[in-house]
């Protein structure tokens, strides 16, 4: 199976981090974590894109706050699919890093998830792998399965409680 690779501006995201590999470890997808800075360490995230393919990575996922240029770099120097999380910060409540992350040019394309969102660009990265894995997929659908039933067992504790 291809590994994910995480790649965080700072180590102020690695709450957002920790959540993507909580994600990874449930679904057994083999990812690494590494802090490339798109302004601090330009070199060393563009070799890591340039390189991914292969060093047997399938998806990046991009976790960054403020400007949050890092997808953009990322993108910019890989044709893998690349995942942006934009992070909460101090200042506009991540908005800057949203629009930051999503406002890409053509042809250069970062899949967005929400601020903070770093389970979520797991779960887009763990559906893009199973595209070529039905193990996986079949993972997947299970949890959504899972996910369900929990949700109704909610609406039935719900409706006992206040009928």
């Amino acid at each position: 199976m291809k590994k994910v690779g995480i790649i965080m501006g700072s180590d102020s995201d690695l709450p957002v981090a920790e959540k993507a590999v909580a994600v990874l470890k449930e679904f057994e997808i083999p990812y690494e974590v590494h802090v490339y800075s798109a302004h601090r360490t330009p070199d060393e995230a563009r070799e890591f894109a340039l390189n991914a393919e292969e060093n047997g990575f399938g998806v990046i996922i991009s976790i960054a706050g403020m400007a949050a240029h890092l997808g953009g770099v990322i993108a910019a120097s890989t044709t893998l699919p690349v995942i942006g999380v934009p992070c909460k910060s101090s200042v506009l409540d991540g908005m800057d890093a949203l629009l930051s992350t999503v406002m890409m040019p053509s042809g250069i394309p970062v899949a967005t998830v929400a601020i903070g969102g770093g389970a979520n660009a797991a779960l887009l990265a763990a559906e893009m792998l199973a595209l070529s894995d039905g193990e996986l997929s079949q993972k997947l659908k299970a949890k959504r399965e899972s996910d369900k039933k929990k949700v109704l067992e909610k609406d039935r504790s719900v409706q006992e409680k206040l009928l």
